[in-house]
């Protein structure tokens, strides 16, 4: 029997539960007049996705949301992560689809209907292919048009919801599509990498800014943390495993709330960021009123021959997710108690998505001790004295795992995909129980 998820009156009261989804990977592209993004571009390239799977249908969220936020409130959420698909309401990137802002306007008041809470991300990652054409985030003026949207979306929905994230984890955006390659646009290459490792928080402090000259309150954003463990205590492996964290863990949150990018990682960098990018950080270093965590996993690091940063992966040797990623709660306390220590102090703190990729479709009793294990380890943060005031499972649906097509499953519920049926797993009636007034 799988370990029990700790019960709501476990936890400080207010404390919110919730789900997390995101735009691309569930509503689908076809519908309601939405542009080109450039992950479809990346998808219809050969070799990119598994089986060139795209998100033009992905969950059909776009028709079935009410079905959706029914599941979330018969499982006594509180609120539910989303987020805007940039194409969908500005399809060219700039021009506004009255289409798309009807939809969110729709989905939102759905929330409120079920007393969801709505938590907005306004970017995951969905660049509109024709931004993409002028350079995407390695061209400062997408951090224009960001801001742009930001106020548009905001504009239309901002006086429901109760708060908004700019960009949903910078790491992913700059450095695993820029450098890595994994994601769209796919590129290996350092100095697109760089700037777009810039850009993407520029644009999030253009967009703090433009929110709230509005009046907009309760803004923030979501990064993800991956802990890097060094595979030895020799000094070659200790380097590589503080070269890894300052690219990964340190190079934004630095940024956003010291004005400055870490040494470690500015080694590699430095030489290939736009010019006078020093003079943006004033920008960058907006206050936040909250900041999301998105904690999966954690990953061993050695040191290697060649170029900077000269480190490679070691496997590691703890149970693995349907992913191929270590099962390490203990690195979301690390990182909760360490935020708080070393850079937010008390400011509020939301964990935005922790959640598995498991191939059993429905009796799925590994995913419930994942997420008792990630619950007890937020537990122990907040005992610690972190400020860590919710917890949404990624995802609420099996959808669209990007480069990963449809076949690794985060879901609470089943999807078929062939037909959409939403099947709840054994994890969402655990959670359910668990969440349940008692």
């Amino acid at each position: 029997m799988a370990d029990p998820i700790p019960p709501r009156a476990t936890f400080p009261p207010g404390f919110l539960f919730g789900a997390a989804t995101a735009a691309y990977q569930v509503e689908g592209t076809r519908f309601g007049g939405c542009g080109p993004s450039h992950w479809d571009t990346f998808a219809a390239t050969p070799g990119n996705v598994v089986r060139a799977e795209d998100g033009a249908t992905a969950c059909d969220h776009y028709h079935r949301w009410p079905e959706d936020l029914d599941l979330a409130a018969r499982a006594h959420m509180d609120a539910w992560r989303f987020s805007t698909n940039w194409s969908r309401v500005m399809p060219d990137g700039m021009t506004v689809n009255p289409e798309g802002l009807d939809f969110y306007d729709r989905l939102v008041d759905g929330m409120l209907v079920r007393g969801l809470k709505p938590f907005l991300t306004l970017y995951h990652w969905d660049l509109p292919a024709t931004l993409a054409d002028l350079g995407g985030w390695r061209n400062r003026d997408t951090c224009a048009r960001f801001a742009d949207f930001a106020e548009i979306v905001t504009r239309r929905i901002g006086d429901r919801i109760a708060a908004t994230a700019t960009i949903n984890e910078p790491w992913c955006v700059a450095w695993l599509s820029h450098f890595l390659g994994a994601h769209a646009p796919g590129l290996r290459d350092i100095r697109a990498a760089a700037r777009a490792m810039h850009h993407i928080l520029l644009a999030h402090g253009m967009a703090m800014e433009r929110l709230r000259g509005l009046g907009q309150r309760d803004l923030g954003i979501v990064l993800n943390f991956d802990r890097a463990v060094p595979a030895s205590d020799a000094p070659a492996d200790l380097d590589a495993a503080a070269r890894q964290d300052a690219i990964f863990n340190r190079w934004f949150i630095e940024a956003i709330t010291k004005g400055a990018y870490p040494a470690e990682a500015l080694e590699g960098l430095a030489p290939h960021l736009p010019q006078g990018w020093q003079n943006d950080m004033t920008v960058i270093r907006q206050p936040l009123d909250w900041l999301g965590v998105n904690y999966y996993t954690r990953h061993i690091h050695a040191a290697a021959p060649g170029p900077w940063p000269a480190t490679r992966e070691v496997e590691g040797p703890l149970p693995k997710t349907q992913m191929g990623w270590e099962i390490h709660p203990e690195g979301l306390e690390h990182f909760l108690t360490r935020l708080a220590r070393d850079h937010v102090g008390n400011l509020p703190v939301y964990v935005t998505e922790n959640g598995m990729a498991l191939a059993e479709p429905l009796d799925d009793s590994t995913r419930t001790a994942f997420v008792a294990a990630h619950l007890r380890a937020t537990q122990r943060a907040i005992a610690a004295g972190a400020n860590v005031q919710g917890f949404f499972y990624w995802s609420m649906l099996d959808n669209y795992e990007w480069a990963e097509g449809y076949e690794k499953r985060f879901g609470l519920v089943h999807v078929d995909f062939e037909t959409l049926a939403r099947t709840p797993k054994a994890s969402y009636h655990a959670l359910a129980q668990a969440l349940a007034h008692n």
